[in-house]
């Protein structure tokens, strides 16, 4: 379609982790892999927690919503980025790359604030273990989550808004396997520098509020640990959180690259490869992370596989 000398955009063209031939195959294979194990793990766990009574407790309503959020996560971007790796014309709709990102950034956003209320519900289990039961009881998580779920469709709504209310009518490439608000903003032909300031201003604020509900949530955890005065228990204690914080730092590190670094430093290469850790690899990571070292689940498994 053309309105006087500008051609409207009615698909676009995903460029892609990369655009060599001979890497296509092999990068398909470790990706379905990933994909497949991100699945298994959350399902896995989805499943495990509802069908054990021992882990209907806040910490694991908690950590079913993080399962499930990871399968959405993932599998917004993965699929298609699994078939335009076998395709010839990698291409979306316009309303696909819309709904794409929507549901991305909402999953995204869930998926951190999940990550912050999963650190200050350990928080106050091991600060103040007496109160826990009335400051997070399942009444209490329930409006939590709720509320986290609505603020991160607002969020999504806003990013996408300001990322497809500018015209695209000088290329239809973008420079990426998702659609994602820094890539879409780079093929508008227009002024794009408002649009740009919206997008990373909001995802700062997201980044920041939750790492620093994170920060604060482990700084206490850590406190309160070097006060255990085994040093067995000590070292126990550590161990099981340095796991989580790994994946924590691997998070919010890409996301702080991905959106913290001026629009004139910007590399889409290097783009692409963080957000491959935080659409991706994430998500399988958490359901390993958070169920091999975790005595309640190991025991809820060996009971529920004795039923079955």
């Amino acid at each position: 379609m053309q309105t006087g000398n500008r051609t409207l955009v009615t698909e676009f063209t995903l460029l892609g982790l990369t655009d060599d031939p001979a890497l296509q195959v092999p990068l398909f294979v470790v990706f379905l892999f990933i994909y497949t194990i991100t699945l298994i793990g959350n399902v896995g766990m989805m499943a495990l927690i509802i069908m054990s009574p021992l882990l209907h407790t806040p910490m694991y309503l908690l950590l079913c919503n993080l399962s499930f959020v990871d399968i959405c996560y993932s599998s917004v971007s993965t699929p298609k980025m699994l078939a335009n790796f076998l395709a010839e014309r990698k291409t979306i709709s316009f309303v696909g790359c819309i709904i794409q990102m929507f549901l991305g950034y909402t999953t995204g956003c869930s998926e951190v604030f999940l990550v912050a209320l999963m650190a200050y519900d350990r928080y106050t289990a091991i600060c103040n273990p007496l109160l826990y039961s009335v400051i997070m009881n399942t009444n209490v998580c329930t409006y939590l989550l709720v509320s986290m779920y609505a603020v991160a469709i607002l969020y999504a709504l806003t990013q996408t808004i300001f990322s497809f209310n500018l015209p695209f009518c000088t290329s239809n490439i973008i420079p990426h396997f998702v659609c994602e608000a820094p890539a879409v903003l780079k093929i508008t032909c227009a002024d794009a520098s408002l649009n740009e300031a919206v997008t990373i201003s909001l995802a700062g604020c997201l980044i920041m509020i939750s790492l620093i509900i994170i920060l604060i949530s482990y700084t206490y955890i850590v406190s309160a640990v070097l006060k255990i005065n085994s040093l067995e228990g000590r070292w126990k204690a550590f161990s099981t959180r340095s796991s989580h914080f790994v994946c924590v730092i691997i998070m919010f590190g890409t996301l702080v690259f991905m959106y913290g670094q001026p629009n004139s430093s910007h590399s889409m290469a290097k783009d692409r490869v963080s957000s491959v850790f935080y659409l991706i690899i994430i998500p399988m990571l958490n359901p390993l992370v958070y169920s091999l070292r975790n005595r309640d689940v190991k025991e809820a498994l060996r009971k529920v596989t004795k039923r079955i």
